[in-house]
């Protein structure tokens, strides 16, 4: 890693932890599914900055369709965590503009109940605790992601420089056989991702 771009980490990171337990003009949001990528989180949240990597300690990444229902816009399951002691959930810190709060828990669906808001400590790559939001989906089936889906996810964990065992372990995760496009939007984002990490 050069320097330049650890001291970009470093600074984002320690703006990261001024900002814990502060109130101010905004706050900090815990991605581990489609909105690691920032292409992806850009689209309804334009406020999104990057702060760091960080991990969630005792939770375990998970796929499905909230009551059974297929994500019309993925078509396969999508990501929650859910307790798991000895796991641990990788993800990416963004520092949000509060106004972009309602933009982002429309993405989530948590006014029809897709998933909740929770508050969770996580720990950043030097160490230190900070608060953040996130969001759990409550009611759901397992169900594997569409490639698509699978796709965003390891193009966001690789832009972000997530651990490599990580993002192995996202690399290997079985997604069903979904062959058909997802909405012009988000293929025209996975075409951008490509072309940024190529």
């Amino acid at each position: 890693m050069s320097s330049c771009w650890r001291g970009q980490v470093d600074m984002a990171s320690s703006d990261c932890e001024d900002h814990a337990g502060q109130e101010g003009e905004t706050f900090l949001y815990f991605a581990y599914g489609s909105n690691l990528l920032t292409e992806r989180i850009h689209l309804r949240n334009p406020s999104a900055v990057f702060c760091c990597v960080a991990r969630l300690q005792d939770f375990k990444l998970d796929f499905g369709n909230f009551q059974g229902k297929m994500s019309e816009r993925w078509h396969g399951g999508i990501a929650t965590i859910f307790q798991s002691p000895g796991d641990e959930v990788w993800g990416v810190v963004w520092k949000m503009n509060k106004s972009n709060l309602s933009s982002l828990d429309e993405q989530e669906g948590v006014k029809s109940g897709v998933y909740v808001v929770i508050e969770i400590k996580v720990t950043t790559q030097q160490g230190k605790d900070i608060t953040c939001r996130s969001y759990l989906m409550t009611n759901y089936e397992r169900a594997p992601p569409s490639p698509q889906y699978k796709k965003v996810i390891c193009m966001g964990a690789k832009e972000n420089g997530l651990p490599l065992e990580y993002q192995e372990k996202l690399n290997v995760i079985e997604p069903n056989d979904y062959k058909g496009k997802i909405s012009d939007e988000m293929e025209d984002i996975i075409k951008k991702g490509e072309a940024k990490l190529l």
